[in-house]
This record gives C-alpha cells, structure tokens and sequence, in this order.
C-alpha cells in the first residue's frame, strides 16, 4: 500500500509547459530513498479537447522519458487547480525496502505492480484516454475493457479491485434525456455483474471533468492469508448502492425496469497484521441520501468532513482491527474536489483547520449532483 503522498505546485507563474517542468523538476529532486514513486496524478487546466490531448502526449512523454524502467502509473485529467496556476501534481510512494516494486507495460499503457507481506498489488492510470469522446456509454465501455486487460495479464480479476477512481466528462450534462453519470453508472454495473462475483464494491470516487470522455484509475489487491477486506459504512448515510429512484437523474436506459445506482462503498479497510489502509471513497454533504447545506460552502465542508471522520472513528474501526491501543492512524492524503473557483478560500481555510499537516490537492470540478458544491476523499494509515 501507499506509504505517503506528496503534492507539488509550480515554484513560477508560467505556460502549463513551464508549470510542468517545475512541478517535474521538483519530484525528482525530492526523491527520498526508501520510497518508490508509484503514481502521478496530474490536474490540468484544458480550454479544449485538442489542447488536452497535446498536453497528455507531451507530459506522458516526459513522464517515461524521466523515470524510464521505473515509470510509474500516471494519469493527466483536466482539473483546474487553484487559479494562478494551471497544474497541480499529486504523487503516491510506496515503501521500496518492503515491497518488490515492478514497472509492466500494457498496450503503452503503465502500470505498477507491488508484491510485499499484504500481497500483489497493482496501480494503474489513465485508462480510456482518448476513446470516444463524445460518447459515455463508448467511453467507459472501452476503459473498463482497459482493465479488464491488466488484471487479466497479473492473473487477477474485477473481485480483486480495491480502489478506484472514475472521471466523467461533464458530468451532469444531459443528452437525449440520459445524464452522463448515469449513463457511466449502467455500464459500471454491467461490468460488475458480469465479471465480480463477490459481494461488496471497491472503495470509488465518480467526480465530474471538464471535457467530454472518460477516464478510470484503479488500485487492485490480491491479499495474502492473514489481510483483510472490508467495508466500512457511515451510519449516517445511505450506502451508495441502495439510493433510491429519485436521486438518479435521467431515463431508464433501454432493457433496464430501473436506473442502477452508483456501487461503491463509502470507505474500504484493508486491514493487516503490522499496518492497515482506509481507502475513503468520495464524499459529500449528504445525510441519509439528501443534500445538506444547500448554496452554502461552508455548510457542506463541514458536514462533509464529518462524513468522513466518521468512517476513521476510533471506536468503530478498533473493533475490526482489534486494535485497543491508545494510538491511533492518521490521514496521509486529502483530495478535495470544489465546483467553483470563488470557493477555493474557504474550503482550504476550513480543511486546513481540520487537516492540519496533511497533505491535501484542490481542484476543480463538477460533483455528482447539481447542488453539491465540495466533495473530499482521504487515505488514512493505521499501524497496528
């Protein structure tokens, strides 16, 4: 599992070129021995499609150009940071001295795979880049094919996934009367149904992008005895998968007596012997399965970061790791997601008071329902 993350802003104002190179100067340089950089996440400012695929070519190319064998898995979404700046850089490192860490690649695509005491683990980005555009349905089918592909060639399969990341372009818009997260919702259940044969989903982000297409990351594990999986609810909401009618936009799509929900789980506990992962999925304002805090920033941070503390409280998550100590985890990764521009102050004022010291990315973009206006997702680490 990830050990820690680091998140690099550009030193100067420049071009997002200039903006690159300083923010990849920088994590070269601040390569730490006994971490092995496993994933980039790269959040860009886009003014439309032709300009994002040129961006991802060039920052993918230097990409595997600077790291070479040790390429790690990257993706490059179109996610405005905080103005002035046009790219912002997240990076995951895992324990290099506990871990056999491997670059593979599938169909130029890289990816990562970690062996250690929790098991086979792989990391992997940026799948469905550039497949029908202007088509969800197309697009997710052929992302999804994407990783089927992977964790076909390391011997895995969809039950195996733990984490996993969905960017929808425009993501509430409405075409023909069916909404584009919906749509993504349909052909994820699909896929589920037809390849997980488990019970539960992974932990999940669905979170809207600036550009049509999409776009999935994935974390999968293959545990050893002794590491378990579990999901964590949060008593005061509604799982995710049993939301009702009413919340889901659109039409029922074709052969369908209903609109599927989105199937993830509100958090997921990868629990070991020595250490043990919260994977918190994206999180919202919500109570039961309604909007709290409507047209008020402030409102909806706060409660939605007491969704999310609910999901590491100490009493609750002690009991299934039978950890009784008075020492307890912390979180290692903040990821906030904020509609508009004018709000990024006040998020960052309020996460910063309840986050102190904890590495945390903003950016922009649309959530899953119109009048949701933040949504945050976290890692948390226990030692046991």
């Amino acid at each position: 599992m990830i050990a820690k993350y680091s998140i690099f802003v550009p030193e100067m104002k420049g071009d997002l070129s200039e903006e690159w190179r300083q923010c990849l100067k920088q994590i070269i340089y601040n390569h730490e021995k006994g971490f092995r950089l496993i994933k980039l996440n790269v959040f860009t400012d886009q003014p439309d499609y032709e300009s994002y695929i040129k961006t991802w070519k060039e920052i993918a190319k230097s990409i595997r150009n600077a790291f070479g064998k040790q390429c790690p898995a990257f993706n490059i979404t179109v996610h405005p940071p905080e103005k002035p700046w046009k790219i912002v850089v997240e990076a995951a490192y895992a324990d290099a001295d506990s871990s056999d860490i491997t670059t593979k690649v599938w169909n130029a695509i890289p990816y990562v795979v970690c062996t250690s005491d929790s098991g086979k683990e792989v990391w992997a980005g940026g799948l469905g880049f550039g497949l029908f555009y202007s088509d969800t349905r197309g697009a997710a089918g052929a992302a999804f094919d994407q990783m089927k592909a992977i964790l076909d060639a390391e011997g895995m399969s969809f039950n195996h996934l733990v984490r996993q990341w969905n960017y929808i372009g425009n993501i509430l818009e409405i075409k023909k009367g069916f909404q584009n997260y919906q749509v993504f919702n349909e052909v994820r259940s699909e896929v589920y149904q037809k390849y997980r044969t488990i019970h539960g989903y992974p932990a999940a982000t669905g979170i809207g992008m600036n550009l049509d297409g999409v776009s999935l990351d994935f974390c999968a594990l293959m545990a050893k005895e002794g590491i378990t999986i579990k999901p964590i609810e949060n008593p005061n909401q509604v799982n995710a998968y049993e939301y009702g009618q009413e919340v889901l936009k659109g039409l029922v799509g074709k052969g369908n007596s209903i609109k599927h929900p989105p199937q993830f789980e509100r958090a997921l506990l990868l629990a070991g012997k020595m250490r043990s992962t919260i994977f918190i999925s994206g999180t919202a304002s919500i109570i039961g399965q309604d909007i709290i805090g409507i047209e008020d920033i402030e409102k909806q941070t706060v409660v939605t970061i007491d969704n999310i503390n609910k999901l590491t409280d100490q009493e609750r998550i002690g009991k299934m790791i039978a950890n009784t100590g008075k020492e307890w985890g912390k979180f290692i990764l903040l990821r906030v997601y904020v509609k508009n521009q004018l709000d990024f102050a006040r998020v960052k004022s309020i996460c910063s008071q309840r986050f102190p010291e904890v590495p945390a990315i903003f950016i922009q973009s649309d959530i899953c329902r119109e009048k949701l206006l933040v949504e945050l997702e976290a890692e948390f680490l226990i030692n046991n």
